[in-house]
């Protein structure tokens, strides 16, 4: 217990909400700030996948329910 420090979410946590609501942005996380995000194939949200992606793009929810059909598919 000795070596444990208290952080604080923007400093220890890896979810990009707790980093955007501690001031920090997207481009301080490395990450994409905005714009051409590929739209689901599926349910037309936009998806994390840039539109120059190719295949098929899925949402998180889409992806999932596609991965719990092809699970149970026998």
């Amino acid at each position: 217990m000795g070596d444990q420090r208290a952080t604080t979410p923007a400093e220890g946590s890896y979810c990009a909400a707790d980093r955007a609501a501690h001031g920090a942005s997207a481009a301080d996380a490395g990450e994409a700030a905005g714009p051409p995000f590929a739209d689901c194939v599926y349910c037309g949200r936009p998806t994390e996948y840039p539109a120059a992606r190719r295949g098929v793009t899925l949402c998180a929810v889409c992806e999932w329910q596609d991965a719990q059909r092809g699970a149970c598919s026998g």
